[in-house]
């Protein structure tokens, strides 16, 4: 099994530092605001990542950050006129519904940085100590110029790292020194052994992957856009900190989302929320969209790449809506045609586990069933195929689909529609009762829309 490491640039045989045992971190979402689709196209891809991991029988501890201290979550407060964590509560809050809707389900721990001041600030501390940050009346700094090697995942040096910087503060030797703790006297505050103030970016992040795995692990994954600074910060951080080399051994990085070949950007209008997402689409075919792109790969969102990803899992639902039916008929359990056809079977599971394997290549994957479906579709057509045949064809597309975390199962898909409408019903009647017969009459006719009719008593 081999996987893209952004430190060397290549494909690296996975051999986890003990055993069978695999530490992973993702940088999570500084919750200020709702989430958006690239937000997303990371944890969908780093879901699938952990469940494959998990289905070729690794253990898997993936652990998630979520940074509820930030100068961004006190100036968006400070313009609500709302507590800041009570702000970021509520966008915490917002974050998980997005991301149980979407199906990434198998982080095992999200550590808020709120709850890791006291590690956090030992961790400063100890680069204090090693004599790799200093303080200044303004903070305390990391002295990138102690590092030989600082640059070395962006693959670039110092003097280039540092050619665009503005430094306004004065009180840094270096411009591209980066805070550990900002003095502040406004609140929120916190005490430390300099002052009131507040932690850097960075820091969190290595005080609580330190604070879980130690100073060395397995996987670090996030989007492309935070190598530089944050993931070069993080590597001097910790292998200062601790002394151990490499930090990570294998770094993993996410394309960017772009919106119809355009940056997507609140200035540019184009800015979407997974909230307004999915008013329009299902969750799943959003991520079947994510994952029809490798995760490496820059990913492009528009409407017509929707709707192919709708109609490409309608077609899957329909070979297993007809597979299902055919289970309940007299056909024969046994036909000529089985060899032919568990062969098929055979050959597509080589195929998929042979993506999967390859850096996790989920649209090659996803071409594999596609291959299938339509080879099944065409044998149902043309000659018979026994129940034997069409048992082994479910449980390979219900196991491809736990991997990729995709419903193809038509009853499941049912259930959670005929769940959605009782929900509507529900919303609805409390409508009615507070006489508010416009919107509940707007529910009615969108519901008769889509096939359901309702009597009103």
């Amino acid at each position: 099994m081999k996987v893209y490491n952004t430190m060397t640039r290549k494909k690296e045989e996975l051999k986890p530092m003990n055993k069978n045992r695999i530490k992973m971190f993702v940088c999570g979402p500084t919750v200020y605001d709702e989430s958006h689709i690239g937000h997303g196209r990371t944890y969908i891809a780093f879901d699938v990542i952990a469940r494959y991991l998990k289905y070729k029988g690794y253990s898997v501890f993936y652990l998630e950050n979520i940074t509820d201290i930030d100068d961004k979550i006190i100036k968006r407060a400070s313009e609500l006129g709302v507590e800041p964590l009570e702000l970021a509560k509520k966008y915490e809050s917002l974050y998980f519904k997005d991301m149980e809707l979407l199906g990434v389900t198998n982080v095992n721990y999200y550590a808020r940085a709120m709850e890791h001041l006291t590690e956090i600030i030992n961790q400063i501390q100890t680069l204090l100590d090693k004599g790799f940050a200093y303080e200044t009346s303004t903070g305390v700094y990391f002295d990138e110029s102690k590092l030989e090697d600082f640059g070395k995942l962006s693959n670039r040096n110092i003097d280039d790292l540092n050619i665009h910087r503005v430094n306004p503060d004065t009180t840094k030797r270096n411009p591209g020194d980066f805070a550990l703790w900002k003095k502040r006297d406004d609140e929120p505050a916190w005490d430390s052994p300099w002052g009131k103030g507040r932690p850097g970016w960075h820091i969190e992040d290595t005080a609580i992957t330190e604070t879980y795995f130690g100073g060395q692990f397995d996987i670090h994954g996030g989007g492309l856009d935070l190598i530089f600074p944050h993931h070069e910060a993080e590597i001097a951080q910790m292998e200062s900190a601790t002394g151990k080399k490499p930090m990570v051994k294998y770094w993993m990085h996410t394309g960017f989302l772009n919106v119809k070949g355009e940056k997507m950007s609140k200035s540019l209008g184009n800015f979407i929320t997974i909230g307004e997402l999915l008013k329009e689409y299902d969750p799943q075919v959003f991520r079947y969209f994510v994952l029809s792109t490798h995760y490496r790969s820059p990913i492009d969102f528009s409407n017509e790449a929707l709707m192919q990803s709708q109609n490409s899992l309608k077609r899957i639902h329909k070979v297993m809506e007809t597979v299902d039916e055919l289970l309940e008929s007299d056909i024969l359990d046994e036909n000529k045609n089985d060899g032919k056809y568990l062969k098929l079977l055979e050959d597509t599971k080589k195929e998929l586990l042979d993506a999967m394997d390859n850096d996790f290549n989920t649209p090659i994957a996803l071409s594999a069933l596609f291959n299938l479906v339509r080879d099944i579709n065409k044998g149902i057509n043309e000659e018979k195929i026994s129940k034997n045949v069409f048992k082994e064809i479910k449980n390979l597309l219900d196991e491809f689909g736990d991997i990729l975390g995709l419903t193809f199962s038509v009853e499941s898909v049912k259930s959670n529609s005929d769940e959605l409408v009782n929900i509507l019903i529900d919303v609805r009647e409390e409508l009615r009762k507070k006489k508010d017969y416009k919107l509940s009459d707007e529910i009615r006719n969108r519901l008769r829309d889509a096939g359901i009719n309702l009597e009103d008593k």
